[in-house]
């Protein structure tokens, strides 16, 4: 069979790998143990990375003409490539967290949403939050006024609550102080009263006196 018949169906099956991804990014297996390459495969997996080990020529075929076209500066030596596409920032994510517990997984470069980076740039990127993560944190923003709003409505309402049991209570002490006073004035009124009934007397006594009074001066 000839290396053309050979070599179609593994560049048609990069192709298809590749078809509506958000990234790609290369790296260098070389040194992981059995163990390690299992477990770097799960986790990019529950991540939902594809990874695979091709020849480099075999990429080369199937990225040309698209926008993973960059990556191809970083084809030398043995080459496994994680394509996300759910999550563009995943691979890269995913593969700098494991490369810290096996430091001989060497990140070469990628292509992220069309634009091309070197290791560098693929560490920098690594640092974005996934999108799950950015979404919760999103909601904790816009549910923590909520949140501190309904808390505040209700502290008023239970002061409310008090303020409002407390006011008959105000209303009653206001009401027996209020009390004497107004008992101290209907007492007040008979002792006015006798004032009154003895000055009468008084009055009619000048009265009397005035046709006396008259008299004299005629």
């Amino acid at each position: 069979m000839a290396k053309v018949e050979l070599k179609a169906p593994i560049v048609a099956e990069i192709s298809e790998n590749i078809k509506d991804a958000g990234s790609i990014v290369v790296v260098d297996y070389r040194g992981l143990t059995v163990e390690q390459d299992t477990r770097l495969r799960r986790s990019l997996r529950e991540a939902g990375v594809t990874y695979k080990v091709y020849k480099n020529t075999f990429i080369n075929f199937a990225i040309k003409g698209t926008e993973f076209e960059g990556i191809s500066e970083f084809l030398e030596g043995p080459t496994a490539i994680a394509i996300g596409k759910d999550d563009a920032t995943a691979p890269a994510r995913v593969i700098a967290k494991f490369a810290k517990e096996a430091p001989v997984l060497e990140i070469k470069g990628g292509v992220v949403e069309g634009t091309t980076y070197d290791a560098k740039g693929i560490a920098a990127i690594a640092t974005i939050p996934s999108r799950d993560e950015l979404i919760s944190k999103l909601l904790g923003s816009l549910q923590s006024p909520i949140t501190n709003f309904a808390r505040v409505m209700n502290q008023l309402a239970e002061k409310g609550g008090a303020a409002a049991c407390d006011a008959p209570v105000k209303e009653e002490a206001k009401a027996e102080e209020a009390a004497p006073a107004e008992e101290a004035k209907v007492e007040e009124a008979p002792a006015a009263e006798a004032k009154a009934e003895e000055a009468a007397p008084a009055e009619e006594a000048k009265a009397e006196e005035a046709p006396a009074e008259e008299a004299k001066a005629e």
